[in-house]
């Protein structure tokens, strides 16, 4: 009989393509796809005992007494780039990372987001999401140097004559589903030169995986263009930000969706609104994972359909968690906090673990909030009991410090290592002069 292993089914895709080169991949704790590339000729001994590099040269992953780390591929992520051919034709892997004693080392991202997903399996469910993946396509100039000038200066859902943006989403979009993804649409957003591409859900591991994948694609792609595609989360003043809005479910392993239940007020079952209680409990703990740069909260200020207050609603996209129109299988939630630039695998670790602690605790999440929210004044917000997410980066971190949940999910390695960069983060930033300031002062004080 013969083999039909994951492992053996990569050995043959790899000479039946004729592929030349496999690239490892991985991610730093910022969100930064990492890659070490081999030949085909040393894939059998990569698959078998991975691959050695410096763990000290990855941020947050190791210090030099101890760099060197291995990676491991898992032969179920295989794919092949569809934009590489000839004699540079590649495929790529996703990989668990190992320390020097050989162990799965704590400090990966996706060892963290596993962890979280095997919590879940264990109370009987599998975690779904799917996100909807938003980023601006900016001009070269002649000597390739990235400016700040969009690609185009289309609106929201609007048809522009074939243009080098629009390639670049429709054939990120033909790779994706070449590769057997599913990208399920793509648009033009509200700014100029911004895009969005919606993945359709799956497990979240294998939707993490997806990301990693899609920011590489995308930028790969954009350059083919002569374009740079950018996932800050606010690289313009005064037009909306780009987000990674997150649909998530749980579902058993028979493939029910816990969240609906057809009796129930709005066909949402108690564990969803546990979910839902538990997401709103922890949005100011976990904020600091979903919007992880000090650019990000530039994006949530009120006016540019980014949330600020912590709240959920049915329809109104105003709020912090929306719940979709769909009922059935596709019963879900949207949360709409997280942005592009960050670490995927994180993201949904800490989403999921305040879900899943809001239905350990059965929190009840308050009355859904269907008006808009920016419209409502501070002491209306007070009698409703909304929140507010944290104004800035450094308030986020020290949500996240004081947080038990946040540390039981993210692990010590992890918590430590990402709080230390992002203070750094945050105390560059406050010494800075910006341009904002010598217009502002220079000429009058």
């Amino acid at each position: 009989m013969a083999d039909d292993s994951p492992t053996n089914r990569v050995l043959e895709a790899v000479k039946k393509e004729k592929v030349n080169f496999v690239q490892m991949q991985f991610m730093d704790l910022l969100g930064f796809v990492k890659t070490v590339t081999i030949p085909t000729t040393k894939i059998e001994s990569a698959m078998e005992n991975g691959v050695v590099f410096d763990g000290s040269s990855v941020t947050g992953y190791a210090e030099i007494e101890e760099s060197d780390m291995r990676v491991r591929p898992d032969p179920t992520t295989f794919k092949i780039y569809p934009w590489i051919s000839g004699d540079l034709k590649t495929a790529a892997m996703v990989c668990n990372v190992y320390d020097s004693s050989g162990k799965r080392f704590s400090g990966d991202p996706r060892y963290i987001l596993e962890q979280t997903m095997k919590k879940a399996r264990e109370l009987g469910y599998i975690c779904y999401t799917g996100p909807e993946y938003e980023f601006f396509l900016f001009k070269m100039d002649g000597g390739g140097q990235v400016t700040s000038i969009p690609c185009d200066s289309g609106r929201y859902f609007e048809q522009l004559p074939l243009d080098k943006g629009e390639v670049v989403r429709k054939k990120t979009i033909l790779y994706f589903n070449e590769m057997g993804f599913d990208a399920e649409a793509g648009h033009h957003e509200v700014a100029p030169g911004q895009h969005e591409i919606d993945l359709r859900y799956t497990d979240a591991l294998s939707s993490a995986d997806r990301v990693l994948t899609l920011k590489h694609a995308i930028k790969t792609v954009a350059l083919e263009q002569g374009l740079h595609a950018s996932f800050m989360p606010k690289p313009i003043f005064g037009v909306n930000g780009s987000g990674m809005h997150v649909h998530q479910s749980l579902m058993t392993p028979e493939g029910e969706n816990i969240f609906y239940e057809p009796t129930a007020k709005w066909e949402l079952s108690d564990k969803c609104m546990w979910y839902i209680g538990g997401l709103l409990m922890f949005a100011r703990e976990n904020c600091a994972v979903l919007a992880s740069w000090v650019n990000s909260y530039k994006r949530l200020v009120p006016g540019y359909e980014a949330p600020v207050y912590i709240s959920w609603a049915n329809k109104n996209r105003s709020a912090l968690i929306r719940v979709p129109a769909g009922r059935g299988m596709s019963t879900r939630l949207e949360v709409r906090n997280p942005d592009p630039s960050g670490n995927p695998y994180l993201q949904y670790a800490v989403m999921l673990a305040a879900g899943l602690r809001g239905m350990y605790k059965q929190v009840e999440p308050p009355s859904p909030v269907e008006t808009n929210i920016y419209a409502l004044g501070a002491l209306e917000r007070k009698k409703l009991s909304i929140g507010s997410l944290p104004a800035d980066l450094e308030e986020a971190l020290d949500e996240l410090e004081k947080s038990d949940l946040m540390r039981e999910t993210l692990g010590a390695h992890v918590w430590t290592n990402y709080l230390y960069l992002k203070r750094q983060e945050c105390e560059e930033y406050r010494m800075q002069v910006t341009d904002w300031e010598l217009k502002k002062y220079l000429a009058v004080l």
